[in-house]
């Protein structure tokens, strides 16, 4: 369905160069209320030509999806929708996600909070897009970009491919060195419009959330993610589908496997599991033994019970300018004194924590960290 990826090493250090010095940038977000709702700066002709031998031009030439483009309707039951029980925060933003699996071929459970282990050809694919009630100059949804990460054939290896669509929403393209899209959006059908500059990540970017010992991996899909139902599979659980359609090596019923709560969903748990699948989904990916940030110490994963190793009464270990001078990561009880809320509701780049992957700050989730932290017992 899709032809070998490989990857220039001198562009590659290109953008690597560019990616440093756009993480160096002394700005703060600024969120501007106006009147009206739109996005500005998707992709006009002429459109980008070279592919740097790093994926193909047009997100239509992998086959992954039916005309009209847009719509995302899987070409065959091997691109498999999915959804996340508790998933990642990127600007509120909805997602449309698909795993592409090569015919043939399953994937296999590892434990039920690690990343299944998808075969060599397996794509996932993940779409961000603004609702069309998010926006006034259009009743539909505007796709922004889709981020493909490849299991290449020819490597072995997991490879990060970012796709941005154009203004007529008939196309996304490769863009390598990201892009800024000006957005004017509602966060919720009641808010007032606010406008903020979305980024999409260059492909050196993308593989910071996704290093796990050295090494890039998905992110997301574990089987206690995916426990879960779905409307685009009839409702059906994720898991259940899967193990019927023989994409899934797992003898277990849905029953015995653990299962994460939804964080925005009150009644799926208390606040502390609420809380602690948010971290999970938000945090974990990079606070954890193997990630790009585990000389902090923090290990954020939904199971980890050690106090400590989830921030509380922990000193910072290398948070710099990051701590606000505060002295611990978590303060039971006590979360203006927390560095984990501190770094949460900020937006300066050298402080705001998820460092990269967002620009605005998710208020709802900076409050629902406050109230586990302040219902924490002292």
């Amino acid at each position: 369905m899709y032809r070998n990826l490989s990857v220039s090493s001198l562009f590659l250090v290109l953008v690597l160069i560019i990616s440093c010095n756009d993480s160096n940038k002394e700005e703060t977000v600024e969120e501007k209320q106006v009147s009206g709702k739109s996005i500005n700066g998707l992709l006009a002709a002429p459109y980008p030509t070279d592919t740097y031998d790093m994926g193909l031009l047009k997100l239509s030439e992998y086959g992954f999806f039916k005309q009209p483009l847009n719509q995302l309707i899987p070409i065959s039951e091997q691109v498999i929708p999915y959804e996340l029980n508790s998933p990642l925060f990127s600007d509120y933003t909805s997602k449309k996600r698909f795993i592409y699996l090569p015919e043939g071929t399953s994937m296999n459970v590892v434990e039920d909070d690690e990343i299944l282990d998808f075969p060599v050809g397996t794509v996932i694919i993940k779409n961000f897009y603004y609702k069309g009630d998010q926006l006034a100059d259009s009743d539909e949804d505007k796709l922004l970009e889709t981020r493909l990460l490849v299991h290449s054939e020819k490597t072995n290896k997991w490879e990060t491919i970012p796709y941005i669509w154009n203004e007529e929403q008939t196309e996304a393209y490769l863009y390598i060195l990201g892009k800024d899209i000006d957005v004017t959006f509602k966060k919720t059908p009641e808010a007032q419009p606010v406008s903020f500059t979305y980024s999409t990540p260059n492909v050196n970017m993308c593989k910071n959330c996704h290093i796990n010992n050295g090494k890039v991996v998905p992110i997301g899909p574990s089987p206690m993610q995916l426990n879960g139902t779905n409307a685009a599979l009839g409702n059906e659980n994720h898991i259940a589908y899967m193990k019927a359609k023989g994409f899934l090596n797992e003898t277990r019923e849905v029953s015995e496997i653990d299962k994460i709560p939804s964080y925005k969903v009150a009644s799926s748990g208390n606040t502390n599991q609420l809380a602690r699948a948010y971290l999970q989904a938000n945090c974990a990916h990079c606070h954890r033994s193997q990630g790009s940030a585990k000389t902090s110490g923090l290990n954020l994963n939904y199971h980890e019970e050690n106090l400590q190793a989830i921030g509380v009464n922990k000193h910072p270990v290398a948070a710099g300018q990051g701590s606000g001078n505060l002295k611990f990561d978590v303060v039971p009880g006590k979360p203006e004194e927390s560095i984990m809320v501190y770094r949460m509701e900020n937006s300066e780049p050298n402080i705001a924590m998820p460092e990269v992957g967002k620009t605005l700050i998710h208020e709802e989730g900076v409050a629902l960290v406050k109230k586990w932290i302040k219902e924490m017992e002292k």
